[in-house]
C-alpha cells in the first residue's frame, strides 16, 4: 500500500498569519513552520517565472529530510509565452521553449531528493487554439519523449472531452501521471473513475482547486473555509483509498480558491480518508 502526503498549493499567503502560523512569522519562516505539518507542498510560483538557483536552494535549506516540493512547468512553456491566453503555434514546440525547460529543469534539480513531481498544467484549448485534439497530443507526445527521466512529471488536461484511453495510454507509454483536478467545470474524478482506469504510473498527483470566483465573491482573504465542500471531499476519500493501493504514493494539493482556506481543506480530507488520526507527518522534527 503506498503512502499519501497531504499538503497545499503554495505557502506564503500573508492571510494565514495568525491562522495557520503564528502571529508575527516573518515570512522568510513560513516554509519552515509549514514543513512542521506538512510533508509536500505544490509551489504555484513557478508557473509565473523560472526560480532562480538561489530561490531553490533556499526551499532545500528550510525544508527538513524526507520533504517533497512538487511544481508547475511555467507558463512560458505550457502556454508558449506569458500572456493567459495561449499561444498554439509556440506551446511545446521546441524551437521556441528549449531554453525555458533546460533552464527550468536545471534549477529544480537542485531540491535533489526534496523533488516532487514537475507539472504540465495545460488550460482549456477552444477551437481557436486546437480545432481537435490530435496536433496537441502529437506534440505532447514528442515533448514528454524528449524529457530527461531524471525527474517525474505530470499532466494537467482541462477540455473534458480529451479524457479517453487514447490519453492514458500515451501517458502509460512515458510513465507520466494524468493530474487527478477538481475544478469546477471539469467531472469529480470519482466520476472519471467510473469509466477510465485513471493510474498512468506508480505515482497520482491530486490538485484540489475548486471554483476561484465563487470564494472570491464571499472573501478576499483566506484564513477560514468559507465553502462547505464536504460532499466533494466525500467523493475523494474512498477513491484516495483505493488508489493508494496500486501506487507507492499519492500527492494531495488543496488550493484556497477550493472552499477558502487550503490547510483546513486538506486537513478535512485526511481525516476523511485516514481517520482523525491519521499518521504523523514523517518529515517533521527532522534535521
Amino acid at each position: 500500500m503506498g503512502e499519501i502526503l497531504w499538503g497545499t498549493s503554495s505557502w506564503s499567503h500573508a492571510s494565514w498569519e495568525g491562522v495557520f502560523y503564528p502571529p508575527g512569522t516573518p515570512p522568510a519562516q513560513y516554509l519552515g513552520h509549514y514543513a512542521r505539518e506538512f510533508p509536500t507542498v505544490e509551489v504555484d510560483a513557478t508557473y509565473y517565472r523560472i526560480p532562480d538557483h538561489r530561490m531553490v536552494e533556499g526551499w532545500a535549506r528550510r525544508t527538513p529530510a524526507g520533504f517533497v516540493l512538487a511544481a508547475k512547468f511555467p507558463r512560458a512553456i505550457v502556454h508558449g509565452g506569458e500572456r493567459e491566453v495561449p499561444d498554439p503555434t509556440r506551446l511545446l514546440v521546441r524551437d521556441h521553449v528549449a531554453a525555458d525547460v533546460e533552464r527550468f529543469l536545471a534549477n529544480m534539480a537542485l531540491l535533489g531528493p526534496k523533488c516532487g513531481p514537475l507539472v504540465l498544467q495545460f488550460p482549456y484549448f477552444n477551437k481557436k487554439a486546437f480545432a481537435t485534439r490530435a496536433p496537441f497530443l502529437d506534440r505532447l507526445d514528442a515533448f514528454l519523449g524528449a524529457l530527461p527521466r531524471t525527474f517525474r512529471y505530470g499532466v494537467e488536461i482541462r477540455n473534458r472531452d480529451w479524457l479517453d484511453d487514447g490519453l492514458l495510454a500515451m501517458l502509460r507509454g512515458h510513465g507520466v501521471a494524468l493530474v487527478l483536478v477538481d475544478l469546477a467545470y471539469l467531472p469529480h474524478p470519482a466520476e472519471v473513475a467510473e469509466r477510465l482506469d485513471l493510474v498512468t504510473t506508480d505515482f497520482v498527483h491530486v490538485r484540489l482547486i475548486g471554483d476561484r470566483k465563487a470564494v472570491e465573491a464571499v472573501t478576499d482573504r483566506f484564513d477560514r473555509v468559507v465553502l462547505d465542500m464536504t460532499p466533494r471531499l466525500e467523493r475523494w476519500a474512498p477513491l484516495l483509498r483505493a488508489l493508494r493501493e496500486r501506487v507507492t504514493r499519492v500527492l494531495v494539493y488543496a488550493n484556497n480558491h477550493y472552499a477558502g482556506h487550503g490547510p483546513a481543506t486538506v486537513r478535512q480530507l485526511r481525516d476523511l480518508t485516514e481517520g482523525a488520526t491519521g499518521p504523523a507527518n514523517p518529515a517533521a522534527g527532522q534535521p
